[in-house]
């Protein structure tokens, strides 16, 4: 990635980006050379620093560019030309040639129809920031599809009620963000309490009552439709009564399965109890897990940015070449053609690898809370010594597990593309073929994640290397297969029940004020956004805390194979865990009691006979 970077900065596509170029391969705002075979190559442009488009208009939508001759001019038209006289006043009164460079501005008129000269009329321009392009400000040939769109939406009374529902509403939108952030919070400090059954009731009931009210709303607005008021009022009604019809339907389903899932959960939910109690220890003592989120979509916007940047500098690097028309394009040739696919691995990659690294530090910070005796004795900044420990020792670990997961998902990725562009032409056979390949690939995408998760987490505690590190993960999780399905199962549940209450409860207060404000259209828009982004933010925090529960888990494992509780193997566990541990033990032990009794009376039993023969 380093060095596509460098060769297209190399090879001057980022001056060509920044500052632009004409149709003959000059940069404009510099000082250029020569090209053999180009006549109007190596002008200097010092004082001409802006790109002028001939006939802006013209437009490739599928390669993505303007079809138009380029010129560099020092100002960009301020006003209107209509006729040609007007573009030769300006070229001599600001310098800027609008034809082309071999022709000078008196034989503007004369040779106007022979010449590369603008399309009349100019349009005014403003020069672009940073990119040095002069921006029509009004385009004519935009005032069709410009018509086109605004009749649509005045045409479609529904989609224009719902983003004036959207517009109107934007204050409490944003309003109902802030509180779902708020109903994360506290959800963070209850989420232990929901993995007994007793606290998964008052989610259950909240939901329920969110379910009445939903149908409640749907009724009023059906007695609001049918009584006597103007066209408007009874449409607006009608939008608002089918679209509470659908959510109370939608929100009924739900409540049923959300009722069948307590009741197949009931049974297991005491055996995550004690690792929620510690993870929320652990989130005690690490309060900045819960920012990692942050930081991690903070590094993924940074370099998807610097991503589409070395894309676009990889548009305009290469060898320049003439089009059928006579001006100059830059193209690459030869293998370096093919740079973008790399780049985009590279997309994969990266991306993988930033989410990577987020598991791995808060893997290792968990592992050092859970195998430090004394908790006072923590580092001052756990997370940030985990950072470091990853820079200095684990980079490898980390870049070799998420490259990993590109190799699966790149073909995933393909297949879905080749789906997608063969919808409606293949045959059945075909089709169900590519669907069973790709949900196969993205089961195997899932079960990579979570072996890579627990083989930082082995990583963190052994400092072996990746290969090492995910066999001995495997082997643990399969030795305790059952204990990880019933966590996976129960916590994921949980888990599960804290997005359902952040999101219920931003949208039942989001219905309470949106129908509060009569002056508001369709609403069901805006409260679709707000849930939306209640569960996009609950998704990502309570990401980390399960996260945090299963490198508990492992922790765990690996504590109680490799010790037993005898002096020199003393536990490092929890008191809470190590009381779940004792039970399970001395529920086996007696288990084992108890058979060996049986067994010692079955061979007492049938050696009566001859015991009693002998002593008599």
């Amino acid at each position: 990635m380093g060095c596509i970077c460098g060769f297209s900065i190399a090879t001057g596509a980022a001056q060509r980006l920044i500052f632009g170029y004409d149709s003959y391969g000059n940069i404009c705002g510099q000082k250029n050379h020569k090209v053999e075979g180009i006549e109007l190559s190596g002008i200097d442009h010092t004082n001409n620093k802006f790109v002028f488009f001939l006939d802006p208009c013209n437009l490739d939508l599928t390669k993505m560019k303007i079809k138009s001759m380029a010129l560099c001019v020092s100002t960009c038209p301020a006003t209107e030309m209509k006729y040609p006289k007007d573009v030769e006043k300006f070229a001599k009164e600001n310098g800027s040639l609008l034809c082309s460079y071999e022709v000078s501005p008196d034989k503007y008129v004369k040779e106007w129809k022979r010449s590369k000269c603008p399309k009349l009329p100019v349009p005014v321009s403003k020069p672009v920031p940073f990119f040095h392009r002069c921006a029509p400000v009004n385009i004519s040939c935009y005032a069709n599809f410009s018509a086109a769109l605004i009749n649509f939406f005045r045409d479609n009374s529904v989609l224009q009620r719902v983003i004036s529902g959207v517009m109107t509403s934007k204050e409490i939108i944003v309003g109902l963000c802030f509180i779902s952030l708020e109903c994360l919070n506290l959800t963070f400090k209850e989420i232990v309490d929901m993995t007994s059954i007793s606290s998964m009731l008052p989610p259950f009931n909240f939901h329920s009552g969110g379910t009445a009210l939903l149908w409640w709303l749907y009724v009023d607005q059906k007695k609001a439709e049918s009584e006597e008021q103007s066209k408007d009022q009874a449409e607006m009604a009608f939008d608002n009564a089918q679209a509470f019809l659908v959510y109370a339907i939608a929100a009924t389903i739900f409540t049923v399965i959300l009722l069948l899932l307590i009741l197949i959960m009931r049974k297991r939910v005491a055996l995550t109890i004690s690792l929620f109690h510690v993870a929320g220890k652990v989130f005690i003592h690490l309060p900045f897990l819960v920012l990692q989120p942050l930081w991690t979509f903070l590094a993924l916007i940074l370099f998807w940015v610097y991503w589409v940047m070395i894309l676009l500098f990889l548009g305009t690097a290469g060898d320049q070449v003439l089009d059928e028309q006579g001006l100059v394009e830059f193209k690459m040739s030869g293998p370096l053609q093919y740079m973008w696919i790399y780049h985009l691995v590279g997309l994969i990659w990266i991306s993988e690898f930033i989410l990577a690294c987020q598991q791995m530090t808060v893997a290792s910070a968990v592992v050092t809370y859970y195998f430090t005796r004394d908790k006072k004795n923590l580092p001052a900044t756990p997370i940030v010594t985990s950072i470091f420990r990853i820079i200095r020792y684990h980079m490898g670990t980390v870049a070799k597990g998420s490259f990993i997961i590109t190799l699966v998902k790149i073909p995933r990725l393909i297949l879905m593309y080749i789906h997608s562009k063969l919808k409606g032409k293949e045959n059945a056979c075909a089709r169900c073929m590519l669907k069973s390949c790709i949900c196969c690939l993205w089961c195997l995408e899932k079960c990579l994640n979570f072996l890579n998760q627990n083989a930082y987490t082995a990583t963190a505690i052994n400092s072996t290397s990746f290969c090492t590190s995910a066999r001995e993960a495997f082997v643990i999780l399969v030795e305790n297969a059952l204990r990880v399905a019933a966590i996976n199962t129960v916590g994921d549940f949980v888990l599960f029940l804290g997005k359902v209450l952040i999101v219920c409860s931003t949208g039942f207060i989001g219905i309470l004020l949106l129908n509060h404000q009569q002056d508001y259209t369709v609403w069901a828009l805006p409260l679709i956004i707000v849930c939306l982004f209640g569960f996009f933010v609950a998704h990502c925090f309570l990401s980390i805390y399960e996260m945090v529960v299963d490198v508990l888990f492992l922790c765990f494992a690996i504590d109680t194979k490799y010790n037993d509780g005898t002096p020199g193997r003393e536990f490092y566990m929890d008191k809470s865990l190590m009381v779940s541990d004792k039970s399970r033990r001395g529920s086996r032990s007696q288990s084992n009691e108890c058979s060996a009794a049986n067994n010692w009376g079955d061979r007492q039993r049938t050696s009566k006979p001859i015991h009693t023969s002998t002593r008599e």
